[in-house]
């Protein structure tokens, strides 16, 4: 029995479909963050003013509103390969080529033409995420959800050694030209993972785009009562809300502890990297283990003490001990809740309309914690940072007292859905 339990273990971690996590969580990443840390360096090595580099921020906005236009996704199959795999090789050979028309460019003649190419790879970027969203879904069964979406997730921070070191490294030694395409051929990962994956078998799909944009949301809330619908969309406002709301400030905060930039840099920003992947691959492997409602009472047990450890130090002070410490476990806690949050949500989405239902989502998990972010500044000078934690600590409560309804310990190991959350 034991070794029947090992093989299963050992065949959930190593098989064609973790490996397609980590591919594709590369090809996602990657887009995301030639944006946020290569253009940049490109631009200000260029000599483009910072005002004019900080407006390219506004580059999130398709990021934002995705689930604007996946219902198309839903509903319109490309000619070839399939509905996922056609949308997944679309999106990444118009992301490969517009990444490189970069290389056609210089900013400081043609920055409105930067302007646009930057647009669009932000449109492609946010868009694969959509339908690779929903292929992982639709690939993985309920147990492997945990730890095929923890092996995406870091192969996500992965690359960002593409664009953020090795274009930079580089860009010392070739022109830009140069380097902008090299980064964009690394985009053939995806495209190839995405020709050589297999297309997973799901439903038919909707037969108008009215039926994919108003579908995805009579069937949620036809699945059972209005209550549990609602407990769900609670609960995916609540999960990681204390725990987003502490880590908000948290570089203002060790500077105001009076610890060095190097110090932050090399002990806080380190710790808090290997911290997360670690936890995401625990909570992904411990997810198989003990199922996706289990996972997430502890896990999120796990993010509230975390949190109470940033009230100790705020009382400890400027101990570059404590500060490893305190950072490590509050970024393992933030990678096992993450595991368990994300593979809850896959789980939550109906086969036929994945793209949609994921995508609003993740949308609906972004809104609280950009409003609430927004106030840490002004509750740490009302409060203080040691109350302040400690109210980041009973924020979090919220989020646990709902997994009474949406997620029971004693429920099902494996259940499907929101009609199963009542259960």
């Amino acid at each position: 029995m034991n070794a029947d339990r090992s093989s299963a273990l050992w065949n959930a971690i190593f098989n064609r479909r973790m490996l397609i996590c980590i591919l594709t969580g590369f090809s996602s990443g990657l887009p995301l963050y030639i944006l946020y840390q290569l253009v940049p360096a490109w631009l200000r090595d260029e000599g483009v003013s910072l005002e004019t580099i900080g407006l390219f921020s506004l580059v999130a906005f398709p990021y934002t509103w995705k689930f604007l236009w996946s219902p198309a996704l839903d509903r319109y199959v490309p000619p070839l390969f399939g509905r996922r795999r056609g949308w997944m090789i679309l999106t990444q050979l118009a992301l490969l080529l517009s990444i490189a028309a970069f290389a056609l460019f210089n900013p400081t003649d043609s920055i409105t033409a930067v302007a646009y190419v930057v647009f669009a790879v932000a449109l492609f970027s946010a868009t694969q995420d959509i339908v690779l969203d929903a292929y992982r879904r639709e690939l993985l069964p309920d147990e492997e959800l945990g730890l095929g979406n923890s092996l995406f997730v870091n192969a996500y921070r992965f690359s960002s050694l593409v664009p953020g070191s090795l274009a930079l490294i580089l860009a010392d030694q070739l022109p830009w030209e140069t380097v902008h395409l090299v980064v964009a051929a690394f985009m053939l990962v995806g495209l190839l993972t995405s020709l050589f994956a297999p297309e997973p078998v799901t439903g038919a799909p909707p037969l108008t785009l009215r039926a994919a944009v108003v579908e995805p949301f009579h069937e949620f809330f036809s699945r059972s009562t209005l209550r549990t619908a609602l407990a769900a969309l609670g609960f995916i406002l609540l999960y990681k809300l204390g725990d987003s709301m502490a880590t908000a400030l948290s570089t203002p905060f060790y500077l105001d502890l009076g610890f060095s930039k190097t110090e932050i840099g090399t002990i806080a920003k380190g710790a808090s990297l290997g911290a997360s992947i670690v936890g995401g691959l625990v909570g992904g492997v411990v997810m198989i283990k003990l199922g996706i409602n289990r996972s997430l009472w502890i896990f999120g047990v796990v993010q509230v003490v975390s949190i109470l450890g940033f009230a100790a130090l705020a009382e400890i002070g400027a101990n570059p001990s404590a500060l490893f410490a305190v950072v490590a476990f509050e970024y393992f806690g933030v990678g096992l809740g993450t595991a368990a949050f994300v593979a809850f949500m896959a789980r939550l989405t109906d086969k036929r309309f994945t793209a949609t239902q994921l995508a609003l989502f993740t949308s609906l998990a972004s809104i609280p914690r950009t409003f609430a972010n927004a106030s840490t500044g002004f509750l740490v000078e009302a409060m203080g940072y040691t109350d302040f934690f400690l109210l980041c600590a009973l924020i979090a409560l919220p989020g646990m007292l709902m997994l009474f309804w949406v997620a029971p310990w004693s429920g099902p190991r494996q259940p499907t859905g929101a009609a199963s959350i009542s259960q």
